[in-house]
């Protein structure tokens, strides 16, 4: 990329966020994300998750800029020196998962999510899911609140606060973790490759109805739900040199 880069900037709807963006776009210009060499985002880690998802067929690599309240997808929010940050950046590719999901009444719904998708009870009795891997039932019947898959990208996220593991990001494993499991009630989970179909039928469903929720995308009264990588989709992520995705999963197990 050369030193004169065009720049698309997005912002979350919050007025802090908005703010910045009008005084970056002063500063360094603005284009059209078509037309971007980079797209700057700034928000949170669910704006940054809505555009990465709205701005998939650009293929342009996304730097976040960190006006929300997490933002572990984001960098530190500074107006100075931003084309040199840019221009340094480090790059991590992440793929996201397909969830293919039939409702009892026969629907079908397709999503993409980067971090997780999670299948939660939607009723007041406990969920009883059955898991297939690959075509091959691994367990019969667990009882929990839920269960989800998540991609090392996501494994900070909603997986980690149900007590799954956090994965490197090139590890090349999803982790898949029980939400509250009252039976088997010590089972944590299990570590599958990449490339694995994982499957979730809801056993009891008009009784016990459960959600599914891709990226907050959900879908209510599922029968079954199908899940694997999309190797397909690249979303391009850039963060300041020695911040990157990397570094911040390992900090993570320290804290």
């Amino acid at each position: 990329m050369s030193a004169k880069l065009k720049i698309a900037f997005r912002s979350s709807e919050s007025e802090r966020a908005r703010a910045g963006r009008a005084r970056l776009v002063a500063r360094y210009g603005d284009c059209d994300p078509s037309d971007a060499d980079i797209l700057v985002a700034l928000g949170g880690d669910g704006f940054m998750l809505q555009t990465l998802h709205e701005t998939r067929a650009l293929e342009v690599p996304v730097y976040g800029m960190n006006r929300g309240t997490v933002g572990f997808l984001m960098n530190e929010y500074s107006e100075s020196g931003l084309v040199g940050r840019l221009m340094e950046a480090e790059e991590a590719v992440i793929n996201p998962l397909e969830m293919n999901a039939e409702c009892v009444d026969g629907t079908q719904h397709k999503a993409l999510a980067i971090n997780e998708v999670s299948l939660l009870r939607a009723g007041p009795q406990a969920a009883k899911l059955q898991i297939s891997v690959d075509g091959r039932v691994r367990m019969k019947e667990l009882v929990c609140d839920g269960a989800l898959l998540s991609t090392p990208a996501g494994s900070t996220a909603y997986n980690n606060s149900a007590h799954g593991p956090i994965l490197p990001i090139g590890a090349g494993v999803l982790a898949l973790t029980a939400v509250a499991a009252f039976r088997p009630r010590r089972w944590r989970g299990a570590l599958l490759p990449k490339g694995a179909k994982v499957r979730f039928d809801v056993l009891e469903a008009p009784k016990r109805p459960v959600m599914v929720d891709a990226d907050s995308r959900s879908v209510r009264n599922v029968a079954f739900v199908e899940i694997e990588s999309q190797p397909a989709v690249s979303h391009r992520l850039l963060f300041d040199p020695g911040h990157g995705l990397e570094e911040r999963l390992l900090q993570e197990q320290f804290i």
